[in-house]
């Protein structure tokens, strides 16, 4: 095995939060709704990836991590801590690399196979709500993806809210 490529996760800590800062050129933005997703997805699937950081703790990838790991209801879960790895780069510019690497290298969802998502959740009997919260879309964006005509869309739609409703209610009881 290559140590280069290994040596970042031999250096997996849990630190404080606080310690941690951003960088000056980070171009990626994230809408209040896709940092929702993110702590929901961290709540729901736990933390899977550090943030990457430089030796001094500036944040080459995770900014958004970071963020949401300040908030409540994060910043109790996790004691004020977050995982990091640490990677050494000669220079800034290697850094600045490796933010918009990473920021690329998770690319985008195509139309195809997010629509072949949307209709097998469908098909499974998710309601239009619950594939709405659990993926982030609101529903015009799954009206979009399902290729079922308005009509389906609205009715499919109430019948499902209402059972999604009923489901919720039984949980809670």
């Amino acid at each position: 095995m290559d140590s280069k490529l290994t040596a970042p996760l031999a250096t997996l800590q849990w630190v404080d939060r606080e310690l941690l800062h951003a960088n000056d050129y980070n171009p990626n933005r994230v809408s209040r709704e896709n940092l929702d997703l993110l702590v929901r997805s961290i709540l729901s699937n736990g933390w899977t990836l550090p943030i990457v950081v430089r030796p001094d703790y500036t944040i080459i990838d995770g900014f958004h991590r970071w963020t949401v790991a300040g908030e409540e209801p994060l910043k109790t879960k996790l004691g004020g801590k977050v995982p990091v790895v640490i990677v050494r780069h000669d220079d800034e510019a290697g850094d600045v690399y490796g933010t918009v690497t990473h920021n690329r290298a998770r690319g985008t969802h195509l139309l195809e196979p997010m629509k072949n998502i949307v209709k097998k959740l469908l098909a499974q009997g998710k309601s239009i709500t619950e594939i709405g919260k659990e993926l982030g879309m609101k529903p015009e964006e799954v009206f979009r993806l399902s290729d079922l005509s308005k009509d389906q869309f609205l009715k499919l739609m109430a019948e499902r809210s209402a059972e999604y409703s009923r489901e919720l209610l039984l949980r809670k009881v």
